[in-house]
């Protein structure tokens, strides 16, 4: 379904690295003059984080240390044990003060009581709007983002050039001209469905999966019903399989990367986690926004990792100033970059690193995207919502597979 977390590593060493950026271990800078660190001699912090950010908060602790008197222990765990590992902790006294995590986890872990809300004050400005609203829940921001990452278009330069296609139709059609074997291929997951990857398609018709109040927060009312929903739907039975036949069940993540390194596919939606399988026969590649196939802007999903503060830490004001202060600076975000390359939710340097044009595609694919629903019920969306594309997909007819589709997922998330 998604293939989150991997981020840019795949992607050359060499464009990955910022012209003249110093190196990762150096130190973060101390908070300006006017505001003199706060004194923390006798307080522990305990942060966790995975082994390829450790180095990077390393820097931002010394000098942490160093002006404050506290004292940060970092642990190193598995990413993939953290969500549970402080779910399960936190309300015993056991966890950290500060853990790394993803944004979608946000709204079981405030049901769960374990967050507290982040004050990023000035520092808000700084960081990427999608950034900041994927760690928003009921109207709070609960951790500081640092990266992201999305998905995009991505062409074969020599079958298509670099120009970004308006529509999805003027796509196909460039596609088609160019004589490749097929003018477009995307992942379905086979007969699982991949609404994650066609999403982006999706929100061009107005048929978000949940709708977001207006602090940006989501709400559990299902969005993609009603007319737009049934827009897309049609439009996507059109080119499924008993249509123009673009989108098929048969192509898989695997088949679908084969399918464009190999030349025979002018384009593809995809992450940067696949651009070194896509590229590794020698495919030349330009990335770009996904464009629309309804008429509105296409905003794929948006993945933000960040930091966040445990409920139940007894120096929450000290977490907050390492976060704040310490972690919210370039120097801070530049050494997490460096240590795990991935989009930087801050703005500054998320500019910078596009002078690399792949990166610089998924950059402007993310400023088109929303995040990711947070919020506990969209761990009950993706079973229903991948079979109803699929059948859609497969020649089912497509008003009404959407229509009980969604029926269903109201009946579920009551």
């Amino acid at each position: 379904m998604r293939k989150m977390g991997i981020g840019l590593a795949a992607l050359a060493a060499g464009s990955l690295l910022l012209a003249g950026c110093a190196s990762s271990t150096g130190t973060a800078p101390a908070p300006a003059e006017s505001e003199a660190p706060i004194d923390a001699s006798g307080v522990t912090l305990t942060v966790w984080t995975d082994e390829n950010r450790k180095p990077a908060i390393e820097a931002a602790a010394k000098t942490f240390e160093d002006e404050t008197g506290a004292k940060i222990e970092l642990v190193q765990k598995n990413f993939e044990d953290i969500r549970n590992d402080f779910t399960n902790q936190v309300p015993t006294g056991e966890g950290p003060d500060i853990t790394i995590g993803a944004h979608d986890w946000l709204g079981s872990l405030v049901q769960a009581g374990v967050v507290s809300t982040v004050d990023l004050g000035e520092s808000a400005a700084n960081f990427e709007k999608v950034a900041t609203d994927a760690f928003t829940y009921d109207g709070q921001t609960y951790a500081l983002p640092y990266s992201l990452e999305t998905i995009a278009l991505i062409q074969n330069t020599d079958l298509v050039g670099e120009d970004a296609p308006a529509t999805f139709d003027d796509m196909i059609a460039a596609g088609t001209e160019s004589g490749a074997e097929r003018p477009f291929v995307i992942n379905t997951a086979g007969q699982t469905g991949d609404a994650y990857t066609m999403y982006g398609l999706q929100t061009s018709f107005g048929a978000p999966v949940f709708v977001q109040d207006d602090s940006g927060s989501y709400t559990s009312e299902i969005g993609m019903g009603g007319e737009a929903g049934t827009a897309f739907a049609t439009w996507l039975g059109e080119h499924g399989e008993k249509g123009s036949g673009e989108i098929s069940t048969t192509i898989d993540y695997d088949t679908n990367n084969e399918l464009f390194a190999s030349g025979k596919a002018a384009y593809t939606i995809q992450g940067p986690w696949a651009v070194e399988t896509l590229t590794a026969q020698g495919a030349k590649i330009k990335v770009n926004p996904i464009p629309s196939a309804g008429g509105e802007t296409a905003s794929p999903f948006v993945g933000v990792q960040g930091f966040y503060i445990s409920a139940e830490s007894k120096n929450a004001l000290v977490a907050q100033e390492f976060l704040t202060k310490y972690l919210a600076t370039y120097d801070a975000q530049k050494a997490l970059y460096e240590a795990d390359p991935r989009i930087p939710a801050w703005s500054e340097l998320a500019e910078e690193v596009s002078s690399d044009p792949v990166i610089a595609g998924f950059v402007a694919s993310s400023q088109n995207g929303v995040p990711m629903p947070n919020i506990p019920q969209m761990g009950s969306v993706w079973d229903l919502w991948n079979a109803a594309q699929v059948q859609i997909i497969k020649g089912a007819d497509p008003a009404g597979t959407w229509t009980k589709m969604v029926s269903d997922l109201e009946a579920t998330i009551g």
